[in-house]
Parts: structure tokens; sequence; C-alpha cells
């Protein structure tokens, strides 16, 4: 099946404040984001990416974009790659929020975790955020398979929890121990849906050189490869031993 290329937002406004951004609006990536930006749109450029999805948020627009244009591909809006609904978390410092019981929750049990409801913000659980998100992972991959075929390479931009959760269900943890991963700003975690397995390739890349993503010929198992398989080889080391 296709690798999926999941990418955290570049370091944005809310991180430098250090605050829950969530869904609030008008949070842009700052210059250290936008570099890291750059930086994976460079790595990216050589590669056949089939596609790149975001989450519609601006800081995901602004790492997304730069990562399409040197794919030569559009950019596709995808609502179920949204930050996670914090309601009335949102746009609060997490300093403060570290005093709320709910953060025990959030920590230690994150499959009861709800997020308190608000007039202005949408609230969901941790666990309908994971839902969303690996359904809409799962999905797009499917639809980048029949297009693309089995051996394409896509890119998913969204946001810290989304990935965790993504890498949780990959991984086979589930959202029980999904706090146990992580996902830094411009970080790139990569999986592949088997026939029998889910293959966690990758986890919170930092600046990473991409090439090693490039689909191997002839080479895109549906199971686990019995001896470890070829991996991904430079052309000049073709055919050694």
């Amino acid at each position: 099946m296709p690798t999926c290329l999941l990418v955290r937002h570049g370091h944005s406004s809310a991180n430098g404040q250090g605050i829950l951004a969530g869904r609030l609006p008008g949070i842009h990536l700052t210059e250290t984001g936008q570099r890291q930006a750059a930086q994976l749109a460079t790595s990216l450029s050589e590669l056949p990416v089939a596609r790149i999805v975001t989450s519609p948020l601006e800081r995901c627009v602004e790492t997304a974009g730069p990562l399409a244009a040197a794919a030569g591909l559009d950019l596709s809006l995808e609502d179920d790659l949204l930050e996670c609904a914090y309601g009335a978390w949102t746009a609060r410092p997490l300093a403060d929020l570290a005093k709320d019981p709910l953060w025990a929750t959030v920590q230690d049990d994150p499959l009861t975790a709800r997020f308190p409801d608000s007039e202005t913000y949408a609230a969901e659980s941790l666990a309908e955020m994971s839902a969303r998100v690996v359904a809409a992972v799962r999905r797009i991959d499917a639809e980048v398979a029949a297009l693309h075929g089995d051996g394409a390479l896509w890119v998913a931009v969204t946001h810290g929890d989304l990935v965790k959760a993504v890498l949780a269900d990959a991984t086979g943890s589930g959202l029980a121990h999904f706090q146990s991963y992580t996902a830094d700003p411009g970080s790139v975690s990569a999986v592949r849906y088997g026939g029998r397995h889910t293959f966690l390739l990758a986890a919170n890349l930092s600046a990473p050189d991409l090439g090693r993503f490039r689909p191997a010929e002839g080479e895109s198992p549906q199971d686990a490869v019995v001896g470890g398989g070829s991996g991904t080889v430079a052309s000049s080391d073709a055919g050694r031993g």
C-alpha cells in the first residue's frame, strides 16, 4: 500500500507563546516555522508525491503550501485533519491548563478524556479525535492506492495530537498509550498500511532527508518482508552485497 508522510505544521506563534491554539483562527508560522516548511519542501522536491492534503488551519496551510509547490501539486484541504476540538481549553496558557484536574486525565487516561464545552469553540473527546483522524488517513490512503497504485507516496499535514493518534493506531498501542509518542513542530513521521500489518516507518524526524521514502522499484509489500526487505539504497550502491 502507499506510504503516508505525516507532517506536523511548523513552529507557530502559539507554540512560541505557550498557549493551546486549538482551532483559534489567525495562528501563523513563526520565522522558525517558515524555515522548517522550506526545508521540508526542499527535501520533498525530488520525490514522486501523488497527493498533499492538509488541515485548513493557517499554520498547516502555510506549512503545506511550499510542499505542494515543490511537488507541483494542488493542495487539498481536509476538515478531518483539523486540530482536536479543545472547547473551553482553546487559547489558554498551557501552564494554567496543567493545573486543571482534567490535565491528569489527558495524560494518564486519554481514552476517557473529553474537553469542556464552550459557547465559542467546539469540544470533543480524544477518542473522537482519534477515530476521526485515523479514519481520514486510512480513507485517503485507499484513495491514493486506487488512483496511483500501492507504491505511491502522499503527504498529510496536520497537528501534533492527531499525528500521535495515527502513530498509536499504526503500532497497535491504541489511544490509551498515545501520549508515549512525540510529534514536534515541523517533524515528519511515516506509516504504511499493509495487508496484515500497519508499518511504522519513522516517527518525529526533524529536518529529515526524505529520500529514504522513495518507493523501491518492484517492492511494495503488503506483508512484512521476511529477512527485513531491501530498504532504500542510493543508485550507486545498487547491486552491492
